[in-house]
């Protein structure tokens, strides 16, 4: 655990510092890359890929680097909804279809809150990001995302 967050540090520090992507071009299992007609950014990120780590979340953190997030991954495309219980920073919660492509963005979620955030039917993948950053960098419906998790031919951005 220490590792991943020393890691993670390291290359959310690198990106708040050069402002360009780390090892832009490869495909990493601890990194994203997202991009749209407003540009690109990428983030270092922890997976969630099973039940447990998904059920956890970023619950419990008090802060989150702003070059970090999460990256919750699904078996198979499927309905999901997200809330905020004990969840202690605000978060966009970007939404994923089984090729890469965001299908909707909830921006700053409020903490502590109940209320479910759906995501539509075909979800994949969700990134959490720290709340105001999909406003920031332009991210929305229609941006498109680069990981190892998306690489078959149906990919918008394959690695």
């Amino acid at each position: 655990m220490l590792r991943r967050l020393l890691s993670w540090s390291f290359a959310a520090a690198i990106y708040s510092v050069t402002g360009a992507p780390v090892l832009a071009g490869d495909c990493q299992r601890t990194r994203v890359d997202l991009r749209g007609s407003w540009g690109e950014t990428g983030f270092s990120v922890e997976i969630a890929d099973d039940e447990q780590e998904r059920a956890q979340g970023l619950m419990f953190r008090e802060s989150m680097p702003r070059g970090a997030g999460m990256l919750f991954v699904y078996d198979r495309p499927q309905p999901a909804a997200f809330w905020m219980k004990n969840t202690l920073i605000p978060l966009d919660i970007i939404f994923l279809d089984q090729s890469g492509q965001v299908t909707s963005v909830h921006e700053n979620a409020e903490p502590g809150d109940l209320t479910p955030i759906p995501g539509g039917d075909q979800v994949f993948a969700v990134l959490e990001i720290n709340g105001g950053l999909a406003r920031r960098y332009g991210i929305s419906a229609g941006t498109q995302m680069r990981h190892e998790i998306f690489s078959d031919s149906s990919a918008v951005w394959p690695c």
